[in-house]
């Protein structure tokens, strides 16, 4: 039922239902042979006293209006409720923790706001280094210097990169940078910084988590001791890995796309979102470290590329622990020749056990090298070491 308020053409529309429902909703959990029950009912029949009122004007005339209204007096009365006092919220969002990115969504979603759970993004650094994007795209770039991975309104990452082997354009991550920023009443803003042998189980203040209550909002886990520390933001459903592998670091994170996407127009520099600048890539512009083939080579296959491995030694020490011939087993490979140091076959390995715990969608787990030309995902490995040993080259030009 519809009645003017104010102007004839302002139309307000009658909620007594809704002042009803959440009523019951605020009562239906009560239990009265429980301690404390008098003050939440009490606190309820408020509220539903409140939204009577500010609904009064558009449900003049209402019956079920004004049996409502004197139903609560009755009730208050029988309950000996004063008029004045705290009343429960008749919001239906206060019912879920603020600071659990996970309790919000569900509340949107239980109100129809989104029609779908919300959709999470992984994005991940490790290696030579090599970039998994949020997109999914796989890149191996050179990007020496400082560089940053994520700059959103929730959250800032920083990467370090130092050239690995004289006389090569790659590189590996020595300090990794991470900014929680501040978020309303969750947590003041929170900096984590790692560098090659000092991998803290502690923010830069000393604190080990960010938020009051129990469970912080914000927090840091060591699981190995100088070698691997998570943190978790509860508030923004965020998930972050940092390890130590050798003398490099490594990151991994999963983060909600709605806040990934984030950012304003002066954010527009994020690997994780755009991926490396194609002056910055090593790969064959399609991130696969395999594809690059050359007219001829100058080096038989089985002749090092650096001192300790070739291809097919650098492949059985991969395949050990990736037996699945994946763009990480590529990468794997790629970082023996380059480098010759053993750590960064850990490091792709690792690199794919982050991808397993953090990535939403296992079928996205492995991505599998094909050629420009569009040849099947399993191509021979004799492609694969043609095309390293070029990729090689390109490297150490």
């Amino acid at each position: 039922m519809l009645f003017t308020d104010g102007p004839p053409y302002v139309l307000s529309q009658c909620r007594i239902q809704k002042c009803t429902t959440d009523f019951v909703s605020l009562t239906s959990h009560l239990n009265s042979a429980v301690d404390g029950f008098d003050s939440e009912f009490c606190k309820a029949l408020r509220a539903y006293a409140g939204c009577t009122q500010r609904t009064s004007k558009a449900c003049r005339g209402n019956l079920v209006y004004h049996s409502a209204v004197l139903g609560i007096s009755d009730l208050m009365s029988q309950r000996n409720c004063s008029k004045d006092g705290p009343t429960s919220s008749t919001n239906p969002e206060v019912t879920h923790d603020p600071c659990n990115y996970h309790s919000h969504a569900g509340a949107r979603e239980h109100r129809g706001g989104d029609q779908n759970p919300p959709n999470y993004l992984f994005c991940g650094l490790f290696g030579d280094p090599h970039l998994r994007t949020f997109k999914d795209h796989f890149q191996t770039c050179k990007v020496e210097g400082a560089w940053p991975l994520i700059d959103n309104n929730y959250l800032s990452v920083q990467v370090t990169n130092v050239p690995v082997v004289p006389g090569s354009s790659a590189t590996a991550t020595n300090k990794i940078t991470i900014i929680f920023k501040a978020h309303r009443e969750c947590t003041d803003q929170k900096v984590y910084q790692a560098v090659t042998d000092d991998l803290p189980a502690a923010f830069v203040d000393g604190s080990t988590s960010g938020g009051d209550g129990d469970p912080k909002s914000l927090r840091i886990v060591e699981r190995e001791s100088g070698r691997s520390v998570e943190m978790h933001a509860r508030y923004m459903g965020t998930t972050v890995f940092v390890r130590q592998l050798g003398r490099y670091l490594t990151l991994a994170i999963r983060m909600p796309e709605a806040l990934a996407m984030a950012y304003e127009e002066s954010q527009d520099l994020q690997l994780c979102v755009t991926g490396c600048p194609l002056g910055e890539r090593i790969d064959d512009g399609q991130g696969q470290v395999s594809a690059i083939l050359g007219p001829g080579l100058p080096r038989s296959p089985a002749a090092p590329a650096w001192p300790g491995y070739t291809l097919e030694t650098a492949s059985a020490r991969c395949h050990e622990q990736m037996p699945v011939k994946d763009i990480y087993f590529q990468s794997c490979v790629f970082d023996l020749l380059t480098t010759g140091d053993a750590n960064f076959t850990a490091a792709a390995h690792s690199a794919l056990e982050d991808v397993e715990a953090l990535h939403p969608r296992k079928e996205r787990w492995h991505i599998f090298p094909s050629s420009a030309r569009g040849a099947p995902r399993g191509r021979p490995l004799s492609s694969v070491s043609l095309g390293l040993t070029c990729l090689i080259l390109v490297v150490f030009l």
